[in-house]
């Protein structure tokens, strides 16, 4: 359980670490089989040819056209990643958090993340709930680095308190990232934030708190595996894309 510390750090930050969550013989299960998904063409996958983030592939017939972004459902891959979703030590947490009822979305991340060491792209500043539709932008992401995870190969970078922050809308370019040409944006990237993670690591953080991330600069593809969640009384809007898939209890 998390202790009243923890709580108000995540309340009063947007994000928290939970060291050592799941063991280093777990992580590389979930490496072995993802490994062996990404070889054996397992869709559906993302591509970072579909981001058209700086530094992706143009294409997927572009050189790199066919780097991996996310192995997608990971919940319906194998039970090895849907028993972790929705194991009791992570439900605990999460009913702290969210209330009792809490659900897991198929929608929303759901996967397993890469960045390969070549044809990988920067991710701007961004909020997870921009293009999700629930009646509340307050959903919680569980970031699990299935490898260690550092600036060089594009961990996570965070804006801490921002899922508190008032954005105005011209301070968003049209996909919703922050512009980075505004100097009242500028004052606010001046308070990032890297989030390193070791091996096992949690991350919990708000669909509402701006990270991005950059490119990976060495030579070995950092996995990490994410779920979303929402609170029992925080419906997805009737009719979009964040109610289209059945959500899993925890």
């Amino acid at each position: 359980m998390l202790s009243p510390t923890q709580i108000a750090q995540f309340q009063q930050q947007g994000y928290l670490v939970l060291p050592a969550f799941s063991s280093p013989e777990y992580c590389q299960q979930v490496l072995d089989l993802a490994q062996q998904q990404l070889d054996q063409v397992v869709l559906p996958i993302e591509y970072e040819a579909d981001t058209r983030y700086p530094g992706a592939p143009v294409s997927r017939d572009a050189e790199g056209g066919q780097t991996a972004r996310r192995l997608l459902q990971a919940y319906a891959r194998a039970p090895l990643l849907a028993d972790w979703a929705t194991q009791t030590n992570l439900s605990v947490v999460l009913k702290q958090l969210l209330g009792e009822g809490a659900k897991m979305s198929q929608v929303h991340h759901n996967c397993i993340m890469t960045k390969q060491a070549r044809f990988s792209s920067l991710t701007g500043w961004h909020r997870d709930s921009r293009y999700w539709n629930f009646q509340k932008p307050e959903l919680i992401s569980v970031w699990l680095a299935l490898r260690d995870e550092r600036i060089e190969n594009g961990c996570l970078l965070v804006l801490p308190g921002s899922h508190q922050w008032q954005i105005d809308a011209e301070q968003l370019d049209s996909a919703q990232f922050l512009r980075a040409d505004l100097q009242r944006n500028q004052d606010l990237l001046a308070q990032a934030q890297a989030v390193p993670l070791q091996q096992g690591d949690v991350l919990l953080f708000s669909s509402n708190l701006f990270h991005a991330a950059g490119c990976n600069q060495t030579g070995q593809t950092k996995f990490s595996m994410v779920f979303t969640y929402r609170a029992q009384d925080n419906l997805p809007q009737v009719g979009s894309r964040s109610a289209s898939l059945a959500e899993v209890s925890i």
